[in-house]
């Protein structure tokens, strides 16, 4: 029933939240105003217990490598489905594999779950924890949204909101006189983010040609009437290259256009002028008669000197994921 996925998302995601408060410093003063010295608080992740413990079990307080403060930390507490941001679960969506473009990549819609965060601002001074906390409060409005590459396979960037969901302070001073001072500033968060299940893997991108056989009618031991072949065709040119110009204005309702060279265009073929696909009906030295606007191009005004380029089975092999095309079809 299930298959092996592991995208990290839910490690990106915590990653990206981290790095939110990584870059936070502190100004002590002198008493004229002046800075005396700036502080980076350090960030880890774990539990606030843990830190607070190592507080209160060290030996001795004023040993050089006793943890200072003011720091941070921050959890990964909750996880939670949302119903709110819900879509169609049979819902697919594909896209071009960015390291192989002739293979496709199809992956279900993926699914919204809010991810709950602790932020624990610890330092002995309230002036500390007042710059810290005022460095990150106005950012969430309340919420704050920051674009994470989810998955790679599908190249899928997600603005996640993360959401400032309550505030909270602790100043507990009990015990004897040498007890360390903590004061704790508790920030509560949510993430939402979305989860990708597993994502498949197409041989071809585009339908290249198409075989139809219907029954005969009239006898029941004959096994097909008539096969139908039809191949995608392109309207416009990928190659770029120009074949001749337009040597007059070619107006929205005229079906005559004149060229520099009308030996270089075949006639049958189709051409490309400026974003409009053309049928080339018949050639009378540099005079081309044309059906205008084919598959659904816009016909428009072209002046004097306009590009001309056709569109040959070349163009056809270059047809990309998601344009639009023709069929050229021949039956048997």
């Amino acid at each position: 029933m299930f298959e092996y996925f592991y995208h990290e998302i839910l490690r990106k995601t915590i990653i990206s939240f981290g790095t939110l408060f990584n870059g936070i410093e502190i100004q002590q003063k002198n008493s004229n105003g002046s800075i005396a010295s700036t502080t980076k608080v350090p960030l880890a992740y774990g539990p606030t217990q843990k830190f607070l413990a190592r507080l209160e079990q060290q030996e001795d307080l004023n040993k050089a490598t006793a943890m200072t403060l003011p720091r941070m930390s921050f959890e990964f507490t909750g996880l939670t489905y949302d119903p709110s941001r819900k879509v169609t679960t049979t819902q697919q969506f594909t896209l071009k594999d960015s390291k192989d473009g002739s293979i496709v990549k199809k992956a279900y819609m993926p699914v919204p779950y809010n991810m709950a965060f602790e932020l624990s601002i610890m330092a002995k001074l309230n002036d500390d924890a007042l710059q810290i906390t005022e460095q990150i409060l106005p950012y969430f409005q309340p919420a704050y949204n920051l674009t994470v590459n989810l998955t790679e396979e599908v190249t899928e960037n997600k603005d996640i909101p993360i959401i400032l969901e309550s505030i909270t302070m602790q100043d507990d001073y009990e015990g004897d006189f040498s007890t360390r001072r903590v004061l704790l500033y508790t920030l509560r968060f949510t993430a939402k983010t979305y989860l990708f299940g597993p994502v498949s893997k197409a041989t071809s991108d585009i339908v290249k040609s198409v075989r139809v056989s219907l029954p005969l009618g009239n006898s029941n031991n004959a096994t097909r009437d008539v096969s139908y072949t039809a191949k995608p065709r392109a309207i416009k040119s990928y190659t770029g290259t120009v074949t001749t110009n337009l040597s007059a204005d070619l107006t929205k309702d005229s079906i005559v256009a004149e060229v520099v060279d009308g030996s270089t265009i075949t006639n049958k073929s189709y051409l490309d002028i400026d974003g409009e696909e053309v049928f080339v009906k018949s050639i009378n030295g540099n005079k081309l008669t044309l059906n205008r606007g084919q598959d659904g191009t816009d016909i428009v005004s072209h002046v004097s000197g306009t590009p001309v380029r056709a569109i040959t089975s070349t163009d056809n092999a270059l047809i990309q994921f998601g344009d639009d095309f023709g069929f050229d079809g021949s039956s048997e």
